[in-house]
């Protein structure tokens, strides 16, 4: 939408913030900012309320080595078709079916069975050992590189999945208030309060201590959540 051209309220916005670590600094914002002021057209000065929820959601690649043109990068750990030739055991066996006195005498199929996630690929198309390994260990890496770019959409999904979840939360459930009339920033999970909202607003060292006291606090909720983990443990086997 133009805002130009249009009078219609802004309903959503979406922005793409493309820096290393973006996700993690910005994923304590995701929940709902209420908003406190008094609007200019209210001629008896009351304040009101309004909401909006933020979501923020990693930015997931098609493929692990896009920034490289979608190369096959064997070598490159990063890359989807790189496979750990430790987690793959390679079985040589005698070719079945049509092919002559060859398939009965010579070792020449190859079967590659990626141990971790039970892949199994056997390849006896050629008379050459070594054609039926390079090939199988193409159709092994295609077959992987599948499954993680299957298992990166479940989780992208499931991601949105969550986050909608909370975009869809009342102004009860809010994280965040700005309250334009006292200049005054309260985080309702780390508990801080400012009295410096411009600062807030213009991004300035105000808006870096709240994120870093929301990032503390996650921090505590983690290690409070694993020793009530480990608390239970002891009591089960007690």
């Amino acid at each position: 939408m133009n805002p130009d051209t249009s009078d219609a309220p802004l309903q959503e916005a979406i922005l793409e913030v493309d820096t290393k670590g973006a996700y993690s600094m910005l994923r304590p914002e995701a929940g709902v900012h209420r908003v406190q002021r008094v609007p200019v057209t209210e001629s008896k000065g009351r304040t009101h309320t309004s909401a909006v929820a933020v979501m923020v959601l990693p930015s997931l690649p098609i493929n692990a080595n896009d920034e490289a043109g979608g190369i096959e990068d064997f070598d490159n750990p990063e890359s989807d078709y790189y496979v750990n030739p430790q987690d793959v055991r390679v079985d040589v066996m005698r070719a079945r079916g049509a092919g002559g006195q060859h398939v009965n005498t010579t070792e020449s199929a190859v079967r590659l069975t990626h141990i971790p996630t039970n892949t199994v690929v056997a390849v006896q198309d050629e008379r050459s050992q070594l054609k039926n390994r390079a090939k199988a260990w193409r159709v092994l890496r295609a077959r992987l590189a599948q499954l993680k770019r299957d298992a990166r959409e479940e989780e992208a999904l499931q991601m949105r999945r969550r986050v909608a979840g909370s975009g869809s939360a009342g102004r009860s459930d809010k994280i965040r208030t700005y309250n334009w009339g006292q200049s005054r920033v309260t985080d309702h999970r780390s508990g801080i309060t400012l009295n410096q909202l411009d600062d807030v607003m213009s991004g300035g060292e105000s808006l870096n201590k709240i994120m870093a006291s929301v990032t503390q606090w996650f921090e505590d909720q983690e290690i409070a959540g694993m020793l009530a983990e480990d608390t239970n443990d002891v009591s089960r086997k007690r």
